[in-house]
């Protein structure tokens, strides 16, 4: 990475969580795919009010646990940067598609935006983010690129955990979005309260929403009973992570990395949101609506793949010319990754509708 000095108003990770706020890559979010495509509806969260989000709830679980909220912040809001248009649906789709070609997997994706692709200053490519902050970034790694990565991917070869701030995020995504994908799937219309008065953490957090407040209706019951949701998750975490530091003596970040995942739920919360998983993963994310659309997007990320490998001439310029340098295959992936779930039905339309420019 190329060394820079120290800033002079504001800390070393301030200064990455500023970087990524003002990236390209951050932007596009605003357009890609939580679980409802960006046109399906106006309130439905995308992957940047999904990424604030985890932001929010990983700082405050940051800064309870006296951990460096700068730091997670940022890790929490670079955490989705690479993820491709139409959500899993085209990482799952652009990752059969580079199959031969070393594969796709959007955290390493994330990696090589901020360490790469964004092209905002003169002096280095990439981002020039903290060590620490791309070794939170980076999730899962197999050993053959780990292998690639230097220091940054020594731990995944060693089976050495993560630092705690990246740790604490990780687990902030999960609560993120299994909350907010009941709020908006409530709001789609395609999961129902009732459906969801069987599964005890909704359950027992409206029950109680109901009894404070027995004139709330409606949408306000909804956000209510996911408040709830969301802050006994929270505290659950807090107490659980706070009691696993302690009993394995925790006192370095090498005694971190040495012990057990330390960042987590009980028990009884951990199966609570389990049971959560599999509704949501039958009921909504299997919902035969959101499978139509998930099978749309699967056949556009494949047939622009197709379409550029056969022919990279279609192919924006500056593309080509990295292909040359990178393979073909891999400046394909960047390209159709970076795209925004309207930009890919747009880019689509022109090359396969006769009479479109």
């Amino acid at each position: 990475m190329h060394v820079e000095p120290r800033p002079k108003t504001r800390g070393e990770f301030q200064r990455d969580r500023d970087r990524i706020v003002h990236s390209t890559a951050f932007r596009r979010l605003e357009y890609k795919t939580q679980v409802f495509v960006n046109h399906e509806g106006d309130l439905f969260r995308t992957r940047l009010t999904h990424s604030i989000e985890v932001a929010q709830i990983a700082r405050s679980i940051a800064r309870a646990l006296q951990l460096n909220d700068d730091l997670t912040e940022a890790i929490a809001l670079a955490h989705d940067l690479g993820h491709t248009p139409f959500g899993h649906a085209g990482q799952d789709a652009l990752n059969e598609c580079m199959a031969d070609h070393g594969g796709f997997e959007h955290n390493l994706q994330s990696l090589r935006i901020v360490d790469r692709l964004e092209e905002r200053y003169g002096a280095f490519d990439g981002l020039n983010l903290m060590f620490e902050t791309r070794a939170g970034i980076l999730k899962h790694c197999p050993p053959i690129t780990a292998r690639e990565l230097g220091e940054l991917g020594q731990r995944f070869l060693a089976d050495r955990r993560p630092s705690l701030e990246a740790q604490v995020c990780n687990l902030a995504d999960e609560v993120a979005y299994n909350n907010h994908d009941v709020d908006d799937g409530l709001r789609s219309g395609l999961i129902t309260l009732g459906q969801l008065e069987k599964i005890s953490l909704f359950a027992r957090h409206s029950s109680e929403a109901r009894a404070e407040f027995p004139q709330l209706t409606g949408r306000r019951l909804i956000h209510e009973t996911v408040r709830r949701m969301i802050d006994a998750q929270v505290t659950d975490l807090l107490s659980e992570t706070q009691s696993r530091i302690a009993a394995n003596g925790i006192e370095t970040l090498a005694d971190v990395e040495e012990a057990p995942p330390l960042v987590g739920f009980s028990a009884a919360m951990q199966a609570e949101n389990r049971e959560l998983k599999a509704f949501l993963r039958t009921e909504l994310y299997r919902h035969y609506q959101v499978v139509r659309m998930t099978n749309k997007a699967r056949r556009v990320i494949r047939e622009l793949f197709a379409a550029f490998q056969s022919e990279p001439r279609l192919l924006p310029p500056q593309y080509q010319a990295s292909g040359e340098l990178e393979g073909m295959p891999r400046v394909i992936a960047d390209y159709i990754a970076g795209m925004t779930d309207r930009y890919a039905i747009k880019e689509h339309r022109r090359l396969f509708t006769v009479g479109e420019p």
